[in-house]
């Protein structure tokens, strides 16, 4: 569809059980700058260390997202 959505992982700060804050871009970079998809991220999960799991089923990939040091 266009404009494309769903091409990157967002977080969204909740308190309360209520969105208290905008979203923040987590894994980005799944659309070229063409246009076209060079991924697609369709589920996330969290590993035992704590880093966000990202299953890619256009680029065939399990991204392991931590923070920066």
């Amino acid at each position: 569809r266009r404009p494309r959505s769903g091409y990157k992982v967002i977080f969204v700060p909740f308190q309360n059980g209520k969105p208290s804050g905008p979203p923040q871009d987590i894994l980005t970079g799944f659309v070229s700058a063409d246009d076209k998809a060079l991924g697609r991220p369709v589920g996330v999960a969290i590993d035992r260390r704590g880093a966000l799991l990202v299953a890619d089923d256009v680029g065939n990939k399990v991204w392991r997202v931590v923070p920066a040091q």
